[in-house]
C-alpha cells in the first residue's frame, strides 16, 4: 500500500501543473523540456570522464545496468557476480581499483539523487533498468561538487530519457535457455508542454548453479531470483526557463544463493521533486526521501540450517542540495551551493543454533549519520585553456550508535551505546583542460574527497561461513589525495582516443582486516596506494564501430599495528588488468550485431592474498534484427565461451558466476 501511495502522490504532483498549461485559453509558447540537470559546465572535460550512450545501453548482452558499467574502464563491483546472483549488501560500486569491502567508493546519482543504500552503502542495480536512461557519464577522480561526500573514487551519473526518446509505448520480452524471463514495458503521454511515463520491469528465473558440480551436495540451490521495478516520471514547465521534475521508483528484488533457504531481499520506496531554472539565474533545487530495506538469512554450510536471521534492516535516505550559477559572463561559470543527506536505519537479527534450532540471541543495531555541505566551484576559459577550481566543506555528525545483544531467554548481555561524534572536513579540486587545436587536447586534475563509514561498517557484523566479520563503531572518515593527467586526441570526427595516468591514496581506508583464524574486523588501515593506466578507444569505419578500455592498477594496502600483515598486498577483489573491447556492426538502421570480450585479472579473495580468484576473459554477444516498423527480434548471448567465473574462494569453498546463457525476445518501440 505504501508503494501505491508514493506512486500516486508523484502522478497528481505532475498531472496538476502539467494540465494546467494546456487549459489555458491564451496560446502558449513552444516550451521544450529534458527532464534533465543544469548543462554540465566547460570545466567537465578536465576530468577523466566517459559517456555511456543510450543505444550501448540498449545493446548489453545481460541486460543489467552494472555491465554496461564495466565497458567504464576502472570500474567494479566488490565481487564478479551481477545483480542476479549477487548478495545485494555486496554490490558496492568503486573506480580505480579503491575497493577492499563492499561498500560503494564511487557516487552513483540518478536524475541527481543518490542512489545508495542508507544503510549499507550498496547501490539497488536490479532497480535502475537501463531502458529508462537516456545516458550515463562516468568521472574517475574525487569529487568536490553536490554530494562530493560520497564520491570518493569518482561519479556515477545516470540521467533518465525524456519523451522524445521513450516513445509513446516500447517494452520487449525474453526468455533464456533456462527458461529465466525478462519483461519490461514504458508508456509515455504528453501532457501539456510536458510529459509523464511509467515504466515496469519483472526479471525471474531459477538461476543457475554457482556451487562447482563436485562441491554440490542435496542442499545445494540454484541462485534463484525474483525482482520487480517500477518507475513513475515526469516533467512539466512552469516557465519558459523553470521545469519541475518529479519522480518515484518501487522496487523489491528477491534471491537465493548456495544453499536451499539462503534468502534475501531488498525493496525500496524512493520518491523525488526537483526544479531545474536555466535562465540568467539558473538554479538546481532537489529533495528526495527513500525508504529501504534488507532481509537475509545465513544458512551452516556443515547442517543446512538457518543459523541466523537478518529478519529486518529498515532504512531512511532523506536529503537534497541547492545549486546556483550566477551570471558571471560567458566564459566564466560559477556554482554556489549546499546539499545535505540523512542516512538512518538499524538491523534487527536472530541467532539459531544449527543442532536444535533454538534461538540464541537476538540482535539490534543501528544509528544515524549526516553530512551537510557547502561548495563553491569556478570555471574561466582563457582562449584555448579552460581553469577550474572547488572547494567543498562538510559537517557531518555520527550519533545514535548503539548495539543489543539478548540470549535466547531475553536476558540482556550487551547493551553498548556508542558516543555521538561531529566534526568538519574540507575537500578541494582543480584541473586544467588546454585544446591543442581541433584534434587534441591536455587535462590536468588533482582533488581530494571524503567518505564517512556507513551504518553497517559502524554497528552490523556479518557471517560468510566459516569467517566472522566485526563491526567497529570507532571507525574515522576516509580521505582521498590523488591527482591525474590526460591526453585526448580526435584526429578525425570517427576517431577517439584517450589516454589517463594517475595517483589516487584513500587514508584511513576501512578495510576488513583479519585478525585471528575465520575472524575478520573493520578497521581503518593506514591507506589504499592505487597508480595506474587507463586507455580508451572509439572506431568507426563505414557500418563498423569499435570501442575499447583497458585499465593497468598496482594497488597496495598500507597497513601497521594489527593491519601489518596486509602492509604491501594488493587490496582484496582488486585485479590488477582489467579490460573490454565491443566491435559492433551495423548494415542498416535499426539493426545491429555486437561482441563483447571482456577480461578481469587475477584478484584474491582476502586482505592476506590466502585464496585466490584466477582471471577469467568472456565473450559476449548481441543482436537486434527489425521485423516490421517497431517491432524487433532481439538475441543475446552471455559467457558464450562457458568460461569458469570464480566470484567467491574462502578456504576452497568456491562461488561461480554466470555461465553460458543465450537469451531470445521481441523488442517494441512506437
Amino acid at each position: 500500500m505504501k508503494s501505491l501511495q508514493t506512486l500516486a502522490l508523484v502522478s497528481a504532483v505532475i498531472a496538476v501543473p502539467a494540465s494546467a498549461q494546456s487549459d489555458g485559453e491564451t496560446p502558449q509558447p513552444v516550451i521544450v523540456v529534458t527532464g534533465e540537470g543544469l548543462a554540465v559546465t566547460p570545466a567537465t572535460p578536465a576530468y577523466d570522464t566517459q559517456v555511456i550512450e543510450r543505444e550501448e545501453l540498449l545493446s548489453v548482452p545481460s541486460g543489467r545496468i552494472e555491465d554496461a558499467l564495466a565497458s567504464v574502464a576502472g570500474f567494479q563491483q566488490f565481487r564478479r557476480s551481477d545483480s542476479r546472483s549477487a548478495n545485494p549488501s555486496a554490490q558496492g560500486a568503486t573506480l580505480r581499483a579503491l575497493g577492499g569491502n563492499a561498500t560503494s567508493r564511487a557516487l552513483v546519482l540518478l536524475d541527481g539523487v543518490p542512489m545508495s543504500d542508507p544503510f549499507f552503502g550498496y547501490i539497488p542495480f536490479s532497480a535502475i533498468a537501463p531502458e529508462r536512461l537516456a545516458q550515463v557519464r562516468v568521472t574517475r577522480g574525487g569529487g568536490s561538487g553536490p554530494f562530493g561526500a560520497g564520491a570518493l573514487a569518482g561519479t556515477i551519473e545516470m540521467t533518465s530519457a525524456d519523451a522524445g526518446t521513450l516513445g509513446a509505448f516500447g517494452g520487449q520480452v525474453l526468455v533464456n535457455d533456462r527458461g529465466e524471463t525478462e519483461a519490461s514495458a514504458t508508456a509515455t503521454s504528453r501532457l501539456g508542454a510536458g510529459f509523464a511515463s511509467i515504466s515496469g520491469r519483472w526479471d525471474r528465473g531459477k538461476g543457475f548453479w554457482t556451487t562447482p558440480e563436485a562441491e554440490r551436495v542435496p542442499h545445494s540451490a540454484r541462485a534463484a531470483f525474483d525482482g520487480y521495478s517500477v518507475q513513475v516520471r515526469g516533467v512539466t514547465p512552469l516557465t519558459d526557463a523553470i521545469e519541475l521534475q518529479a519522480r518515484g521508483l518501487v522496487y523489491r528484488d528477491e534471491r537465493t544463493l548456495r544453499f536451499e533457504g539462503a534468502d534475501s531481499s531488498m525493496e525500496g520506496q524512493d520518491a523525488s521533486l526537483r526544479l531545474v531554472g536555466r535562465g540568467a539565474w539558473a538554479f538546481d533545487v532537489l529533495g528526495y526521501v527513500q525508504a529501504r530495506n534488507f532481509t537475509n538469512v545465513v544458512i551452516s554450510s556443515t547442517r543446512f540450517v538457518p543459523v541466523l536471521d537478518q529478519r529486518n534492516t529498515p532504512a531512511t535516505g532523506l536529503g537534497g542540495k541547492i545549486e546556483l550559477r550566477p551570471p558571471t559572463g560567458e566564459r566564466n561559470v560559477l556554482r554556489l551551493g549546499l546539499d545535505y543527506r540523512k542516512s538512518d536505519g538499524e538491523l534487527f537479527e536472530t541467532a539459531l543454533s544449527a543442532f536444535s534450532g533454538a534461538v540464541t540471541a537476538r540482535r539490534n543495531a543501528g544509528g544515524t549519520n549526516t553530512d551537510l555541505g557547502l561548495f563553491v566551484e569556478n570555471d574561466v576559459t582563457l582562449g584555448a585553456l579552460t581553469l577550474t577550481g572547488g572547494a567543498r566543506l562538510d559537517r557531518y555528525t555520527i550519533r545514535g550508535g548503539f548495539y543489543t545483544e539478548r540470549d535466547g531467554a531475553g536476558a540482556l548481555v550487551v547493551d553498548d551505546r556508542f558516543a555521538d561524534r561531529a566534526g568538519w572536513e574540507a575537500s578541494f579540486r582543480g584541473g586544467a583542460l588546454l585544446r591543442l587545436g581541433e584534434t587534441a587536447s591536455l587535462r590536468a586534475a588533482a582533488y581530494s574527497g571524503l567518505r564517512l563509514p556507513t551504518l553497517n561498517e559502524l554497528y552490523r557484523p556479518f557471517v560468510v561461513f566459516p569467517v566472522v566479520t566485526q563491526a567497529n563503531a570507532e571507525l574515522g572518515n576516509e580521505r582521498l589525495e590523488g591527482f591525474e593527467v590526460g591526453l585526448d586526441v580526435t584526429p578525425r570526427e570517427t576517431v577517439r582516443l584517450s589516454l589517463t595516468a594517475f595517483d589516487n591514496r584513500v587514508r584511513n581506508a576501512i578495510a576488513n582486516v583479519t585478525i585471528d583464524t575465520n575472524l575478520r574486523q573493520r578497521r581503518n588501515i593506514d591507506a589504499i596506494h592505487a597508480r595506474g593506466v587507463e586507455a580508451s578507444a572509439a572506431l568507426t569505419f563505414g557500418t563498423f564501430t569499435f570501442d575499447g578500455a583497458i585499465a593497468y592498477t598496482d594497488a597496495e594496502a598500507q597497513g601497521s599495528g594489527l593491519a601489518a600483515a596486509l602492509d604491501g598486498n594488493r587490496p582484496s577483489q582488486t585485479p590488477k588488468w582489467v579490460g573490454g573491447a565491443t566491435l559492433a556492426y551495423r548494415p542498416a538502421e535499426n539493426w545491429l550485431f555486437s561482441a563483447t570480450l571482456r577480461h578481469t585479472g587475477a584478484q584474491f579473495e582476502d586482505d592476506l592474498e590466502t585464496d585466490i580468484l584466477p582471471a577469467a576473459t568472456t565473450l559476449d554477444a548481441f543482436a537486434q534484427l527489425p521485423l516490421s516498423k517497431g517491432v524487433s527480434l532481439v538475441l543475446r548471448g552471455e559467457n558464450l565461451t562457458d568460461e569458469a567465473i570464480v566470484t567467491r574462494n574462502q578456504g576452497g569453498s568456491i562461488d561461480l558466476g554466470t555461465p553460458r546463457t543465450v537469451w531470445a525476445g521481441v523488442r517494441l518501440g512506437f
